[in-house]
């Protein structure tokens, strides 16, 4: 049965998507931290839980991206954002009951970034993620106690397949056993399960950029000094965390016409 969707948005605050609900289910987490109110440009991230707009990068600098700590202009409907070297725009729609976002990214040509929807989703223990087997699958150094191989120094992430890379049951979202694991998946388009609840994310885009899927799993091994649960699932350009770090094929580029558009799909249904 499909359950029809309805997001809310903070312009002031970032752009976040505060609630993704429907079927008297919201499935966006949250948290507060009034340290969010007063960020500006180039704070460290402060982390409240709903779905933030990461873009030119998530890790590295700025920290989770520009885009997060500044003030959209607009509606919720549509939206922009100026950052520095590019403005992304966001317009919400509606397609059977699935909520639509669409992006276009101005920039010069040539600007490479990373952007991800960081969707940070309220999921039970049975909960798992859901994509192809086989799929390729980037996994990050804090996930080395994980893994049944020891982790190489000073490799920036290990390659394998989903889903269970290196014996990693990455997958399975719970119950909390202390350990944080961030990866990224070569696929656009997964599924949450959990119970009878399911949330399909997917991400379209023209057929030379590349897209992916990051997994945020903490399982309350994050951060150190005062760790919480908070599970990510989060469609996006790119296939790798840090766009600094972004080999041949691993960014999302402008193309010549200075422009770069895309979609962002979320659907809900109940078993």
């Amino acid at each position: 049965m499909v359950i029809p969707l309805t997001a809310r948005f903070d312009l002031t605050l970032g752009g976040r998507w505060t609630s993704l609900s429907g079927g008297g289910r919201e499935w966006l987490w949250s948290r507060p931290d009034p340290a969010r109110a007063v960020v500006s440009p180039g704070s460290a991230f402060v982390d409240v839980g709903g779905l933030e707009e990461c873009v030119p990068t998530v890790r590295g600098l700025p920290d989770h991206g520009d885009a997060w700590s500044r003030p959209w202009t607009g509606a919720p409907a549509r939206a922009t954002v100026s950052c520095d070297g590019f403005e992304l725009t966001r317009v919400i729609g509606e397609e059977a009951g699935a909520v639509v976002a669409t992006y276009r990214l101005s920039a010069d040509p040539g600007f490479r970034f990373v952007w991800s929807a960081h969707a940070l989703l309220d999921l039970g223990e049975k909960a798992r993620l859901v994509a192809p087997d086989g799929t390729p699958v980037r996994i990050y150094p804090e996930a080395a106690p994980l893994l049944d191989v020891p982790w190489p120094a000073g490799a920036p992430f290990l390659d394998g397949h989903w889903p269970a890379p290196f014996g990693a049951e990455l997958d399975r979202l719970g119950p909390d056993d202390g350990s944080a694991a961030g990866a990224v998946l070569r696929c656009a388009s997964v599924r949450v399960e959990d119970e009878t609840d399911v949330l399909d994310l997917r991400v379209e885009a023209p057929p030379e950029v590349p897209v992916g899927t990051a997994l945020w799993r903490n399982l309350g091994g994050f951060p150190e000094d005062a760790p919480y649960r908070s599970i990510g699932v989060e469609p996006m350009l790119g296939t790798v965390f840090d766009v600094a770090e972004a080999g041949p094929g691993d960014a999302a580029q402008v193309p010549a016409s200075g422009e770069l558009n895309w979609r962002l799909v979320v659907a809900a249904e109940r078993m």
